[in-house]
């Protein structure tokens, strides 16, 4: 028989869940290609090793932006690459589930099977991040029970309100860890005349960047160069500053939670407002955005344990409902009340 595998395919990490093995690969979503023959180099933490520093006949890319394809090939190549890796020398197809974001359109669901398929997948299913959030962060959602599941990860955070196991109201949007790094970038460019790469960007929003104040400030050193003089630079940046640059995106996560909140049935508030909101995704581990969100809609909010394998987790545990899904389902909640 295949193996079944269940993969949490982000714009800047793959997962890789192996029914019975749990997670058994965490690479960075980056590939390495020859531009002259075509050939791929490196995948995953070796190709990301090679961001900002390749020669000219090399190029290192992030094939899925906003949690969806920007380049075909190279994503049915990577996939193919860790599909071979989580499978070793098998002579069955495995049966793959893939999470994606809510917001996805049916041409980029078509895309994502697709590629899936050449990959060298027999079946092919898709799952909601959020639906594989709340799977993967242990929380009953087949209880006629309202949860609020906020996934941020690198391009796109994913906030949904779960009852019967299916989604009642969600929301996409593109505002989550790359968008922060990406302003860090900007405005340390802005600010200091200092262009920095977006490993160097990423580095410093872990040390001290924030949704919400720090009881003091924190100070980090940030190499770059000079747009001036073209040469190396040392700077010192303080978390007061990259507070006020990463509060706009943080902000606009809070603004689309409320959002979502206005359009739910008032039963499953009242649920949600006693549960508390969960919160999954390796954005979520940004200091502070728990006690935005809290902030911002009067809800305990919790960070689930582990938040940036949640969705790899739930993909994976949702591989033992593989016979009630329909191949290439988007939206299993509709699946659900169509057996019903």
């Amino acid at each position: 028989m295949g193996i079944d595998i269940g993969i949490d395919l982000g714009t800047s990490t793959v997962l890789v869940y192996v029914k019975g093995k749990g997670v058994v690969i965490e690479e960075p979503s980056v590939v390495a290609i020859d531009r002259n023959t075509n050939k791929i180099l490196k995948v995953g933490k070796e190709a990301q090793m090679m961001l900002g520093r390749t020669p000219g006949n090399i190029m290192a890319v992030h094939p899925m932006q906003n949690g969806v394809i920007s380049q075909y090939d190279l994503t049915m190549r990577m996939l193919r690459y860790f599909i071979k890796r989580a499978t070793g020398i098998s002579f069955f197809k495995p049966s793959v589930i893939l999470s994606v974001p809510s917001g996805i359109t049916e041409v980029e669901e078509r895309a994502i099977c697709d590629a899936a398929i050449q990959a060298g997948a027999k079946k092919v299913y898709l799952i909601e991040k959020p639906l594989a959030a709340a799977i993967g962060a242990g929380l009953d959602i087949a209880k006629p029970i309202g949860n609020m599941v906020i996934d941020i990860g690198g391009g796109t955070t994913d906030i949904a309100v779960i009852s019967l196991g299916g989604i009642v109201i969600s929301d996409s949007v593109k505002v989550a860890g790359n968008k922060i790094d990406q302003d860090i970038t900007k405005y340390i460019r802005r600010k200091h005349n200092v262009l920095i790469g977006e490993k160097t960007a990423e580095e410093l929003k872990i040390k001290i960047g924030s949704a919400w104040p720090f009881d003091e400030v924190y100070v980090a050193e940030v190499k770059g160069r000079c747009l001036l003089e073209g040469l190396p630079k040392m700077i010192s940046v303080n978390s007061a500053e990259l507070f006020e640059v990463i509060e706009k995106s943080a902000s606009a996560i809070a603004d689309a939670v409320c959002h979502v909140m206005e359009r739910t049935p008032p039963e499953l508030i009242a649920d949600i407002s006693t549960n508390g909101i969960i919160m999954t995704g390796g954005g979520s581990l940004l200091y502070g955005i728990d006690r935005l969100i809290e902030h911002a809609t009067g809800i305990k909010t919790y960070i689930a344990e582990s938040p940036a394998g949640c969705v790899a987790v739930g993909t994976g545990r949702s591989l033992e409902n593989l016979e009630v899904l329909t191949e290439g389902v988007i939206n299993i909640s509709r699946r659900k009340y169509a057996r019903l």
